[in-house]
């Protein structure tokens, strides 16, 4: 951190001059002068910072590093820089942002050193970091906004999205699962077997998941469960549902998940097998159909929670879960092509239909 930096550097500047000082008298003269001058040079510093207004220290964890994950953080940073601006304020996000890379080890390790360094609030995304927020600031009490948590209430991390009832509330992705399973069976409605695919130990998945079985269940279509919790074991996972026959796939907001799609998308493409998913991240990364929230609007709506709940000084237990408005449909048009599939119809049937190609990131 930046903070520790500095000190050891002027630890090291008071050992030299300890040292200059036992040199002769006309040091104490020079050091005299020196502290004169330094201690005006801080007096102006200070005055540049009080002039400048309020410094808040956002402690900002991701849980790893996937494409939805990062466009989230962007444009946290960017509104918040936003904000900043215009009420004359700095949100100090560079120091204390962190990547746990999906280390539930690490990402304890980050959210203590953040709690050691008071920041004034934390910004978990995703919903495993969020519980690693919630059981560290249950005695200190540290105001927590999350991002990207598809299931507050079922998690726990609430006591409901109207009235959250402790020091966390946050912006959730909650997904439309029967609203994906209707876009699957629009395109292509003789469909007789569906994938399940994902990661078991990521609570985001279990709700989901219930639902398209309960969808397929009620349409009388079979389905087939692998599951993956690293990258070499959703590719076998993969290789299995094709093995198995299935048509299509699905694949709730999981970051396991998404972590591994750039291996995987090129197996269900040869194979003619078409992937519908909870984010338009996994379209960007190879999959034919993403479906659910903005990823943009999601950080910037979660920017301003953090600013209302630092500068309006609003309650995050009373402050409501803000749950993002799915209806965006983000189509890969070279999967497409690839599959022979047709989503001509989706216009129809989403608020918007958003075309990408694949790639690494979104464009900033």
């Amino acid at each position: 951190m930046k903070k520790k930096f500095l000190a050891v550097v002027m630890t090291a500047i008071c050992a030299v001059s300890a040292l200059a000082g036992c040199g002769a008298n006309v040091s104490v003269t020079t050091e005299s002068t020196t502290t004169t001058e330094t201690t005006e040079a801080t007096e102006e510093e200070n005055a540049d910072v009080a002039a400048d207004g309020a410094v808040y220290k956002v402690g900002i964890i991701q849980y790893v590093d996937d494409a939805s994950l990062n466009q989230i953080v962007a444009n946290v940073e960017s509104k918040l820089d936003e904000i900043g601006a215009a009420q004359g304020v700095t949100f100090n996000y560079q120091d204390y942002y962190f990547n746990g890379q999906a280390d539930a080890t690490t990402l304890n390790q980050i959210v203590t050193e953040l709690i050691n360094d008071e920041v004034d609030i934390l910004v978990p995304i995703a919903t495993p970091t969020a519980l690693i927020c919630q059981s560290a600031t249950e005695d200190n009490q540290i105001p927590v906004v999350f991002s990207a948590v598809s299931d507050p209430e079922g998690a726990g991390l609430v006591a409901s999205n109207d009235a959250p009832g402790s020091n966390i509330t946050g912006t959730s992705d909650a997904l439309n699962t029967n609203a994906v399973m209707d876009l699957m069976f629009a395109a292509n409605p003789e469909i007789t077997k569906v994938g399940l695919l994902y990661d078991k130990s990521q609570d985001s998945s279990d709700k989901p998941i219930a639902e398209a079985k309960a969808y397929l269940d009620a349409k009388g279509v079979e389905y087939v469960e692998k599951t993956g919790t690293t990258n070499d074991e959703v590719m076998l996972a993969a290789d299995a549902l094709i093995a198995e026959g299935v048509q299509a796939t699905f694949t709730p907001t999981d970051n396991t998940i998404m972590t591994a799609e750039l291996a995987i998308f090129e197996k269900f493409m040869d194979a003619g097998v078409a992937q519908y998913c909870g984010a338009d991240s996994f379209a960007l990364n190879g999959a034919f159909c993403g479906y659910g929230v903005n990823y943009s609007v999601l950080g910037q709506e979660t920017a301003e929670m953090v600013a209302d709940i630092l500068l309006n000084g609003a309650n995050p237990a009373e402050t409501k879960v803000r749950i993002m408005d799915n209806g965006t449909a983000t189509v890969n048009t070279e999967t497409a092509a690839a599959i022979g599939l047709s989503y001509d119809m989706f216009k129809d049937m989403c608020a918007e239909v958003v075309e990408t190609t694949t790639k690494e990131e979104f464009d900033n």
